[in-house]
Formats: structure tokens, sequence, C-alpha cells
């Protein structure tokens, strides 16, 4: 080949790169589509989500969406440079929610999406911040947690589901004697407790929305004489989640972690489990047939307090920064089109956001579906305190022998000092400031 030959063909080259860089700084693909970057943060389910793109792609000729799943760090960093992501599905937690506060996403009010969501979970996402005047971010999976429960050990033995903590406590000894652990804890993996033990006996005990706008309001004045406070209004929970992790739980749960309880759950070594539906696939690969169920945990003796914790999983969002709105939009629209939101949900043990979607089939999560459909949902208190506060590690202590009231003192003490490096009156505005001083 001849020198000349070469550099042509070199030349053309070139000139193909070019036009395809410039096509993609436009915003368009090789066929001319306008494309746009969806950046979706759920690993497990990133085979789903791909055929889902890949349906809409192939759907029409306006549109190409290109997937993204690496994570909330790279997409924090694209914000700053000024190149987010054109559309997210993101797990909606603080780390999300800050772009709330500070009025960098979109307003999504408009959309017919928005108008198929339950305006009960409205609130919850509020509790995470808002952007006056907008609907920034619209729930797409919600995900309920509960007691898990081996439905078989509880029919050997006659026993029902207990609705209140008198209940709780009287079916625990009747497990215990005939040699059934209750509960089987993992209280090595700090997480666990946090999630499990700690949310679910605050959410059974306290209005988790009531207490935090009330703890906001008190900011830095949090403590023994404020109107609320942790060590006012958690010191019940504290104990009752105390006194059933000392008593009715495996006696190595202090060196268990969540691999090792979902080994021992599957082989029937106790009866219940406080652990999320994710739980139920691990419990699954064990024991397939085994038939679980799955209940409130029972704080009072209030049948009527009786609640489930959930969290927003993911929520769709679409930033200012993006240039490409409109087709952000359109795909928007496309995900949330009841056939393609509701087989997501069912796929992974979620409950749909949306008003007339159908309770999840699958009969392990069945135990909840009631309390889902009547607005009878937390969020679990853990999630809604600054990652400045480790409320995990809190837990954790407090279930392997630290003095409850000294650890919830704490906490306030944590609270009002964070409090008072900025002046609050909401929750959203607390979390802002303490955010601010993590960057």
């Amino acid at each position: 080949m001849s020198t000349k030959t070469t550099t042509a063909r070199r030349g053309v080259a070139a000139l193909a790169v070019t036009a395809l860089g410039v096509a993609m700084l436009a915003g368009c693909s090789a066929d001319g589509r306008e494309t746009i970057r969806f950046t979706f943060s759920k690993r497990e389910a990133l085979a789903f989500m791909t055929q889902v793109v890949a349906d809409y792609n192939a759907s029409q000729d306006r549109v190409r969406v290109e997937m993204d799943s690496s994570g909330v760090d790279v997409v924090s960093a694209s914000f700053v440079r000024g190149n987010p992501p054109d559309i997210m599905l993101a797990n909606y937690n603080y780390e999300v929610a800050r772009f709330v506060q500070r009025c960098a996403l979109t307003d999504l009010s408009g959309t017919a999406a928005a108008a198929t969501v339950r305006e009960d979970l409205q609130p919850l996402m509020d509790q995470y911040g808002v952007c006056a005047g907008r609907t920034s971010a619209l729930p797409y999976s919600v995900m309920a947690s509960s007691v898990i429960y081996n439905q078989q050990i509880f029919d050997d033995l006659g026993l029902e589901v207990p609705t209140t903590w008198d209940e709780l406590i009287q079916t625990a000894e009747t497990l215990t004697a005939n040699g059934v652990t209750p509960f089987y804890g993992t209280f090595k993996d700090d997480w666990t407790v946090g999630q499990g033990w700690y949310d679910y006996a605050v959410g059974g005990s306290v209005d988790v929305i009531d207490f935090f706008d009330s703890l906001a309001a008190e900011g830095d004045r949090v403590g023994s004489d404020s109107t609320v406070s942790f060590q006012k209004d958690f010191a019940v929970p504290m104990d009752r989640m105390t006194q059933l992790a000392t008593t009715y739980t495996n006696p190595d749960a202090d060196s268990r972690a969540y691999g090792d309880g979902n080994l021992a759950f599957a082989q029937g070594q106790a009866a219940m489990y406080l652990q999320g539906p994710w739980a139920l696939g691990e419990i699954a690969k064990t024991a397939p047939d085994l038939p679980v169920g799955t209940f409130p945990l029972p704080m009072t003796d209030d049948p009527d307090d009786l609640a489930v914790r959930v969290n927003m999983d993911l929520a769709a969002i679409i930033p200012e920064g993006s240039r490409h709105q409109e087709a952000a939009r359109d795909f928007l629209e496309y995900l949330y089109q009841p056939e393609i939101i509701e087989a997501y949900n069912e796929s992974q043990l979620g409950f749909a956001p949306t008003t007339d979607a159908p309770a999840p089939s699958d009969p392990r999560v069945a135990g909840m579906i009631p309390f889902y459909d009547d607005g009878r949902i937390y969020q679990g208190a853990s999630v809604l305190v600054p990652k400045a506060i480790p409320v995990f590690n809190y837990a954790q202590a407090m279930i392997l022998g630290a003095s409850p009231e000294s650890t919830l003192r704490t906490m306030d003490q944590d609270w009002a000092r964070l409090a008072f490096r900025q002046p609050v009156t909401s929750t959203a505005d607390a979390s802002a400031a303490v955010e601010g001083d993590q960057r």
C-alpha cells in the first residue's frame, strides 16, 4: 500500500471520528437520534432495566437512551462539572436529596407520571428536603420491610401472628419453651441492627415524621429539657429492643453477620428474622420451598400502631443541567407506563408507588400489603439523621450492651452540636447544613 493511499485513508478516518465527536457533543447518536444519558443505580436490577432501555430505543426513532451504572459518587462529580445525567433512577437518600435542596432538579409536577403517584408518599419524600414550588423527584419503587417469619414453625406450635407487644412476648416465650430460638440476631453487622432492630422498634412506637420535624425545630436546643429528644422519645423503644435482643436471640448473635443469618434462618434455626425483602432471595437459595411470611413488629399494646418500614428505593429525577430535558421527559413517561413500573416492582419484591398498581403477588410479602395500602408506613429513623451522626454504630452499641440512656443522650448532643453550626427550621435544612459541613 502506498504512502499516499495510507495518508488518504487516515484523513478519511480522522474526518469520521471528528464527525462522530461533533454528533456526540450535540447529543445525537450515529443514526441522528437525540441521545440521553440515563443513570440507574440498582445493580441487582440491571438486566431488567437494560431490557427496558432496549425496548424503548426500538419503539421510536427520535431518542436514544444510553444507560450508565457508574454509581452515586460519579454522578455527584458530574453535577459539579456541569455535566449531569439527563435522567436518573436512584436510591432516594441524602446524597441524592441534596440536589433537591439546592433546586438543581427540574420540576416534574406537570408530567403524566407525577399524576399517577400516590399523594401519601410525598411527605416521605419531603423528609429529605424540598425545593419550594417544585416536585423535584418522583418515587419509582418503594421497598417495604418487616419481620420475616417461618410459617411452618408458627403453624406447628399453633401460633398466631402477634399484633401487640404483650402478644409478641408471649409468642417469644412459647417458642423458647419449645426449644426454638425466637429471633435470629446478626449483630456483628451494624447496618442489620440499624435498619432492622432499631428502625422497627422506633417506627412501631413513634410518629417518625412528627418526631423529626419537631427535632429539627428544636435545633441546637435538643436535650433533656427540649420538647422532643432522642433520650425522651426513643427510651421505651430502645429498652424494648434490647429486651428482645438479650432475651430471645441466638447465643452467638454478637458474632453473627448478615450472611450467617440468611443461612441460619433458611435452615430453621429461628422463627423470626428482622430483615428486609432483599434477604428473601438469599434465604431461597438454601430453602426455596420454605414457607415464609412477613408482619410488622408490634412495639405497643395498640394494634393501630402497627406499621411497616419503607424506603424510597428508587426515585426519578431530571437535572436542571440536562441539555436534553424534553427527551428525558419522554423516557420518564415511558418508564411510568403501568406495564413497566409494575413489572419492575414485581421483579424486585417492591411496591409500585402509583395509585392503580396491583399489590405484589409474592406471598412472602403479602403480610405487608394491608399496611402499605392503608398508608400505615414510616421511613426508618436510621436514615433520617445526617451521616455525621453514626446511628448504626450507636444502635449496635446499645444492642451489644451499652446504656441506651447514655447513648441516646449522646445522639442528642450530636444533633445539637451540628444544628448549632447553622440555625435550622426544618429537617431538610438540618441535613443540608450538615452535608455542607461534611464537604
